[in-house]
């Protein structure tokens, strides 16, 4: 008897978990295409109807470094090797002449580790 009582107590704590866990990522999500914007877009696209000076950042999360398609990368990004893990891309947010000396982007240097989990966050939301 006591096992149903406790079922019925942690089971609708379980599902409220799941349901604000979901809500989380949408804001997070949301907090990230703000920053995007605001960091990102200058020169970078998630609209391939949209020109940009960078590479299309839609489908980036998996993607080889230095391949997408009919951009002309620099020899250090084309043969860097990695693909854009959400690691990556937050060293490469912090700083990519580190990550891949030789780049030709220029360094804009995304420090806060909380800016750059949300923009991770929002581009992994555009890469599935």
């Amino acid at each position: 008897m006591k096992a149903k009582h406790i079922a019925s107590a942690v089971l609708p704590a379980l599902f409220a978990t799941v349901a604000f866990a979901g809500e989380y990522d949408a804001i997070k999500t949301a907090a990230g295409a703000e920053f995007f914007d605001k960091e990102c877009h200058r020169c970078h696209s998630v609209d391939a109807d949209k020109a940009s000076y960078g590479p299309l950042l839609t489908g980036v999360v998996g993607r080889k470094a230095g391949t997408f398609e009919g951009y002309p990368y620099s020899d250090a990004l084309s043969n860097a090797g990695f693909v854009w893990t959400k690691g990556a891309i937050r060293a490469w947010m912090e700083d990519n002449d580190a990550l891949v000396p030789g780049t030709k982007m220029r360094h804009v240097g995304v420090s806060d580790p909380t800016v750059q989990d949300f923009i991770v966050t929002y581009l992994a939301s555009i890469s599935e």
